[in-house]
């Protein structure tokens, strides 16, 4: 832990990258959806859903192996594991003829992928703490969107002069780079001494540790509703935009712009969170998420599409406050979790990713011919997430007194 903070800027970029191999590989199929459904003989267009939800399952499952593996023994060699099941995944979608199969590749690649998304924050808790690690986080974060901003354009342009398997090999030669930039120059970040021997109950008494911290437990609450929520604008941004809008051509374009806003607002937050504090950011974040999608559920509970402007409009506010609580709530669950940051991070990631999947699947089996679900789960979600910080809001001020 260092005493005086100090930003290292490749270790930002690290850090970033190794999170953005997911984003990669979530977002850059998203225009290959359809084509991928067809040609695995899928019926149901919902179903394609699956193929990103399902990534999820993994990245959620994964953490619980790789987040305790990584206390006992080291974040780097957690790292070449994950990503060694990343790529026999990938190889098994590539070549599969089956979407079942194809699942259960997305599945294992989710897995795989989990090991440096979750030693990403396990390394940043290892070299920052409090106000400062949220704002380390947050340009960390920052730096992670803007692969979903080119990510779909990046992956139209493969599919377009070669076809949906070469968004997977691209996703692999990208993060081969990344990995090999990591064992090159990124140091262990958990010294021996402070590395917890290894037992099968090591994940008992993780969770025991875990449990005791009731701020962890309530903001990582918070980060499965909006997880969950965001997940089914994920999963179903390509459906609204391509059926419900027909602009087919202009997706890439129109999830840029809400991934933009994610991102400026994450920029945003790393330049005011050493000021105001992270919980406060995050209190009011939360705040203005509820009330943009209840709003919207008003003004438009007949379930008919507004123009695509409005839609626009709205998703930009809604994810404009999001970008202020990823990071936020990362960082709010982490802080107590030092000595178990590992473990902790890999709860952290486990329930907020666990939480969700349902909650996509469950909603986005309504988004079929009007966005109004959608913003039904934001309302509901963001006024539950809303409870729990009034909650912690007044737990705090009960212990100040």
């Amino acid at each position: 832990m260092q005493n005086k903070p100090t930003f290292k800027i490749e270790f930002i970029a690290l850090m970033a990258s190794l999170m953005s191999i997911v984003a990669l590989s979530i977002d850059a199929l998203l225009p290959a959806l359809p084509e991928i459904g067809s040609n695995l003989g899928v019926t149901n267009p919902a179903d394609n859903q699956l193929l990103i939800t399902m990534i999820f399952l993994g990245l959620g499952f994964g953490q619980l192996v790789f987040g305790p593996l990584s206390d006992s023994f080291g974040r780097k060699p957690m790292v070449y594991f994950g990503f060694t099941t990343f790529v026999i995944a990938s190889i098994v979608c590539v070549t599969t003829n089956s979407f079942e199969v194809m699942i259960i590749g997305r599945i294992f690649q989710g897995i795989g992928l989990s090991s440096p998304r979750t030693i990403a924050i396990a390394m940043t808790r290892d070299t920052y703490s409090g106000d400062f690690m949220a704002k380390v986080l947050s340009i960390i974060v920052m730096f992670f969107i803007l692969v979903p901003i080119v990510a779909p354009t990046f992956g139209q342009l493969l599919l377009d002069y070669f076809n949906w398997k070469a968004i997977f090999n691209a996703n692999l030669i990208i993060g081969l780079l990344i990995v090999l930039w990591f064992w090159k120059r990124q140091p262990e970040t958990l010294v021996k001494e402070k590395r917890i021997p290894f037992s099968p109950s090591i994940f008992i008494t993780g969770t025991k540790e875990f449990l005791k911290y009731k701020e962890a437990i309530a903001f990582t609450l918070v980060s499965g509703f909006i997880t969950g929520s965001f997940m089914v604008y994920l999963s179903t941004s390509q459906q609204i935009f391509q059926d419900q809008y027909q602009l087919g051509e202009l997706f890439p374009y129109i999830f840029a712009s809400t991934a933009f806003s994610v991102g400026f607002a994450t920029f945003t937050n790393s330049r005011l969170v050493i000021r105001f504090g992270s919980f406060n950011i995050a209190y009011y974040a939360t705040i203005a998420y509820a009330v943009v999608s209840v709003l919207y559920v008003i003004l438009f509970h007949n379930g008919m599409n507004p123009s695509i402007h409005i839609l626009i409009t709205f998703f930009l506010l809604q994810f404009f406050a999001v970008g202020f609580l990823f990071g936020n709530l990362r960082s709010l669950a982490m802080e107590p979790l030092g000595h178990i940051a590992g473990i902790g991070a890999a709860i952290n990631g486990f329930v907020s990713t666990v939480m969700a999947v349902p909650i996509a699947n469950y909603i986005g089996s309504f988004v079929k011919t009007s966005v109004l679900p959608l913003f039904v789960g934001f309302s509901v979600f963001g006024l539950l997430s809303l409870f729990v910080f009034l909650w912690m809001k007044r737990r705090r001020s009960l212990i100040k007194t």
